[in-house]
């Protein structure tokens, strides 16, 4: 079908997968023991974080839900492609433009959620370092409530209003070197004009205050925390920035897999690269696996937590 001249889509082909042709029987069952360590994990640290009334802490609720959206996102990509590695015999996967709409929707809002979640954390922890005589007045539990509501609500917003933009555009090309998808390359699959030329822009412009804000934010407040911590006692300075240390290690993981990737994009724009696909996959990987090891063995709380109860599991 033809509108304008320009071709309409109603199905993508994920050409990442024929990188992974040769090796897509070892992959699977990687993948597939990634996405249930994933699972597990992060469910056991969110499991300790609702059933103990000690954790019923500001701090501890950003990271239940950093950890939330991590299962969320990986139930959304793992088994999808656990299951088109089975079935991507020559390489090559089909997809409804529909359902790869919904995925780069849910998969782009709740990665911004993410750094929105690390941002309102680096608050919590600036007001509970530098400012610990009135903490308990300025982040009340409702406050808190706000703060996840506003870290969900603002990204899902902004990315409806991407994904409907993409879905408007007619597409000239129909093939993503990804082996899932997200907006911005389904946007370089459009043939250009103006509509393409006005969500290109809107995409980069929610990128950079959804993203590189929060981002500046977080650097801002871990900045403070630290000019604070040189001027206090060693032992405040040393607790000060173990509570900090796993929240720092997430964000750089994002900050890198994020930065990694948008320079990818930018070098070798639509041209088919492994290069590509193999930072594609790492972007789903590394955040998803190192969130709950940071923050189940990193936090002292949460980890002392973790042995207590699986050493009830192994003595029972």
């Amino acid at each position: 079908m033809t509108s304008a001249g320009f071709n309409v889509t109603s199905s993508l082909t994920l050409v990442g997968f024929s990188s992974l042709s040769g090796h897509s029987s070892l992959l699977f069952f990687v993948f597939l023991l990634l996405y249930l360590f994933v699972l597990f994990s992060d469910s056991l640290v969110i499991y300790i974080i609702c059933s103990q009334r000690a954790l019923h802490r500001p701090m501890f609720a950003f990271v239940a839900s950093v950890l939330l959206n991590s299962v969320t996102v990986s139930t959304l990509t793992y088994p999808k492609l656990l299951s088109d590695l089975l079935l991507s015999g020559a390489g090559l996967v089909q997809v409804s433009r529909t359902l790869c709409l919904c995925q780069g929707f849910f998969v782009s809002s709740l990665g911004v959620s993410s750094f929105m979640l690390l941002s309102a954390m680096a608050f919590d922890r600036y007001l509970s370092i530098c400012h610990p005589m009135h903490y308990a007045v300025l982040v009340t539990p409702a406050k808190v409530v706000l703060m996840l509501l506003l870290c969900w609500m603002l990204p899902f917003i902004g990315g409806g209003v991407t994904t409907l933009l993409a879905s408007r555009l007619p597409l000239c090309r129909a093939q993503l070197n990804r082996v899932y998808c997200d907006i911005y390359n389904i946007v370089s699959l459009s043939c250009g004009g103006a509509e393409a030329q006005l969500s290109g822009i809107y995409i980069l412009l929610f990128t950079a205050v959804i993203i590189f804000l929060p981002a500046a934010f977080v650097l801002f407040s871990y900045a403070r925390i630290l000019f604070v911590c040189l001027r206090c006692s060693r032992s405040f300075s040393s607790k000060a920035l173990q509570t900090c240390l796993p929240h720092l290690l997430v964000f750089f993981n994002y900050s890198i897999s994020v930065c990694l990737d948008l320079l990818l994009r930018r070098l070798q724009s639509n041209r088919e690269s492994d290069s590509t696909v193999i930072t594609s996959i790492l972007m789903m990987l590394v955040p998803t696996v190192l969130n709950p090891v940071v923050y189940g063995l990193k936090l002292k709380e949460v980890f002392t937590h973790v042995k207590r109860l699986l050493r009830c599991r192994r003595d029972s």
